[in-house]
This record gives structure tokens, C-alpha cells and sequence, in this order.
């Protein structure tokens, strides 16, 4: 009985150990390729979900192309220097965060048989592969919707008189997508639940502060989308939590929200929002299908990320006066 059992460890170990070794010698590197930076809220929180599923199992590496805050005349050598660190790390997997990167380097990763997991993309990826037949197959991923309409409906039960609202961007690729898809490439979108919604695309700190300004008696109500692009006089990048602080500051109106990092005390009062953090683990459960289940990348089709979740500052309720419905105060989360 005794030398059983000591024949039974001795195996156990010797396929731990057999399996230690396999993993040491396996690539189990990730590159995440980020079409922003770091310091921006969106990308630390899609990250953050990433590191939640993935982070044990694998080592991920960061690149940040940074195009909010490089000319867009340097977007391409960017890419280019992404590139070189892919072709340095050989890594097993490749995610591409945000439109900048899928729009860039897309057809790069066509080429190869690297798996690639992209998240957070405005436009129809088939825009980024438009002299291919067909989509590359070993590229997914996870598709973002501003939930515009969605918020829409949720602000005429908040602000019930409400006849017209502006929707305020920066003039950065995912404004210019949300133009294109949401407003079919016009300024406004007339008669949506009886509202008139505008579409304002500002590239200047200056021409922003003076529309948030002029907001007063033309509108009942601002949604803030990306400001993060915007650049000063010397064009320069301003530091995004400047912006939206003034923003909150000398806003006239009632001014929401479509991302959850623009949301809080001198900031905006909240909406119906997309959680950066939710599009991160969203696309590392696609990772763990292809790295962890063996499932063929071509047969896992792109999903839309459409978890929205009701979040709202508790001070810049009170400081417009808002009461939330019922309905919708049940399921929110609050902020300060």
C-alpha cells in the first residue's frame, strides 16, 4: 500500500514538473497595442478588465500609439513602431484596442497567422479591409456603439420638456465614425423620440470653450462625448480633466454622458454609459476561446458590446435639481 501511494506522487510530480517545464517554454505573451495612452481613461479601463481575466495566465505587453495626442500626420509612424515591437516579442496573440489601430495596422495582421482580438470599434471593420474580398480570419473581435439612442430615450424620461440636445466630440477617428454610423454623415438627426439632436465636432480647446458657452437658450440639454483630442493654441494636447472640469463648470445647460470616465463631481451627471472595463473582459473571454478552448478564429464572429449601465454623479444632481425616475434610479450607480 505504502509503495503505491509512493508511486502515485512520485508520478503526480513528475507530470507537474513535465507541465512546468512545457509552460516555461510556451509563449504565453499577449501585446496589446493601444491606440491611445496609458493616462487616458478609457484605455486603463478596458486594461483593467484585460489584467482581471488575463493577467495571471499571461504576460501582457503595452504599446501605446497615442494618436490623441500626436499629429495626425504621425499616426503612421506609429504604427510603424508598433509594429516593430510585434515583430520583437513574437507574441501568441495580438489586441488591437480602438479604431486607430484596427484602421492602421489591420491589413498588416491580414497577413499573418498571429490570432488578433481588436475591441472598442466605432466603424465596420469591413472599412478597414475594403480591397479584400472577404474579412481576414484570423482577426475578431468586439464592436462599440455609443448607446446614443438608447440615451436618448433614457434623457426625455430625466428631462421630460426636452426638445433639442447637442452631442459635443472632439474631431478624433471615433467622432468622425459616430458621424458617419450614427448621423449617416450628417450634423443633426431630427425628430429622434421627439428630440432634435445635434452634432457638434470641435478640434480646438478655444472653439470649444466658446460652444459651450453659446449653449445657452438654444439647447435643453449637452451630451459630452471625447474631448480628449483637443489642442490649444500651440497645438498642443490639453489636459483632458482640465477640459472637462471647465466644462462642468460653465456648462449652461444640463450636460450627460455616454462614457463612464467623464462622469463624477465636476464632471457630467451621468447616463446611460459604456464601461471601458466590461469591452476589456468582453474581449479577453474571446482570448481565452482561442488560446484556452482551441476554437477556430474565423468561426467566432465579432459581438457588439451593448452593456450599458445607468451611472450618475451625486453632486451634479444636485446641483441641476435632478430627480431620477424611479424606473431608471432602481438601477443606477452612483458616483460623487
Amino acid at each position: 500500500m505504502f509503495i503505491k501511494s509512493a508511486l502515485f506522487i512520485g508520478f503526480a510530480l513528475l507530470i507537474v514538473f513535465v507541465a512546468a517545464n512545457l509552460m516555461a517554454g510556451e509563449n504565453r505573451t499577449i501585446l496589446v497595442i493601444e491606440s491611445y495612452h496609458a493616462e487616458y481613461a478609457w484605455d486603463a479601463s478596458y486594461k483593467s478588465g484585460l489584467e482581471e481575466v488575463l493577467g495571471k495566465t499571461y504576460k501582457l505587453e503595452y504599446f501605446e500609439m497615442d494618436t490623441k495626442r500626436v499629429p495626425k500626420d504621425q499616426h503612421p509612424q506609429r504604427a510603424d513602431l508598433a509594429w516593430e515591437k510585434y515583430q520583437q516579442l513574437k507574441p501568441t496573440l495580438v489586441i488591437l484596442g480602438d479604431d486607430a489601430a484596427l484602421k492602421f495596422l489591420g491589413k498588416k495582421f491580414a497577413e499573418t497567422k498571429t490570432p488578433v482580438v481588436y475591441l472598442g470599434i466605432n466603424n465596420n471593420p469591413r472599412n478597414y479591409f475594403k480591397d479584400i474580398n472577404e474579412l481576414p480570419k484570423n482577426i475578431t473581435g468586439v464592436l462599440e456603439r455609443p448607446l446614443l439612442l438608447r440615451s436618448i430615450a433614457n434623457l426625455k424620461e430625466i428631462v421630460p420638456n426636452m426638445k433639442k440636445i447637442v452631442v459635443l466630440f472632439d474631431n478624433d477617428t471615433t467622432a468622425e465614425v459616430v458621424k458617419q454610423e450614427v448621423f449617416k454623415n450628417k450634423n443633426s438627426l431630427l425628430g429622434v423620440m421627439g428630440i432634435d439632436v445635434e452634432l457638434k465636432m470641435i478640434g480646438d480647446y478655444k472653439t470649444w470653450q466658446e460652444s459651450v458657452l453659446a449653449l445657452k437658450g438654444k439647447y435643453d440639454a449637452c451630451v459630452v462625448g471625447l474631448y480628449q483630442a483637443l489642442k490649444d493654441a500651440d497645438n498642443k494636447p490639453v489636459n483632458a480633466e482640465e477640459v472637462i472640469k471647465w466644462t462642468s463648470d460653465n456648462m449652461p445647460v444640463p450636460n450627460f454622458a455616454f462614457w463612464d470616465f467623464a462622469v463624477g463631481k465636476e464632471k457630467t451627471i451621468g447616463g446611460f454609459i459604456i464601461y471601458g472595463k466590461d469591452m476589456g473582459k468582453q474581449a479577453a473571454d474571446i482570448v481565452i476561446q482561442i488560446l484556452e478552448k482551441g476554437e477556430s478564429i474565423e468561426k467566432i464572429h465579432p459581438i457588439f458590446s451593448d452593456k450599458g449601465q445607468f451611472l450618475f454623479s451625486k453632486s451634479q444632481l444636485k446641483k441641476w435639481n435632478i430627480n431620477l425616475p424611479s424606473q431608471i434610479e432602481q438601477k443606477t450607480k452612483y458616483v460623487e
